[in-house]
């Protein structure tokens, strides 16, 4: 199984941008799925968290600006990034929880992808 993460790039302050992570490999189950941030020379943050059923959680740093949502049948996170601002930039990382075919339960991650704000 594998996380494939794009829609990352370079924008200006105030702008949007929409991240997908999309899951894919042999038959699994997902549950909860989540976008985290790491900026140069700091600690991987958590971003937002959703659950198989759709509720979510967010830092409170983007709250009010970013939407996570999810698409169950294709196996599918997004991130919707508003009003991004220069603090907003990082490399930003898709995980899943995943249980493939006959496998425990694991933490997936995505290869991750950059965004960039311009201020």
């Amino acid at each position: 199984v594998q996380l494939q993460a794009s829609g990352g790039g370079l924008v200006q302050a105030g702008g949007s941008l929409r991240l997908s992570c999309a899951a894919s490999g042999t038959t699994f189950s997902i549950s909860a799925m989540a976008w985290y941030r790491q900026a140069p020379g700091k600690q991987r943050d958590l971003v937002a968290t959703i659950t198989s059923a759709g509720t979510t959680h967010y830092a409170d740093s983007v709250k009010g600006r970013f939407t996570i949502s999810r698409d169950n049948a294709k196996n599918t996170v997004y991130l919707q990034m508003n009003s991004l601002k220069a603090e907003d930039t990082a490399v930003y990382y898709c995980n899943a929880n995943i249980r493939p075919m006959n496998m425990n339960w694991g933490e997936y991650w995505g290869q991750g992808t950059q965004v960039t704000v311009s201020s």
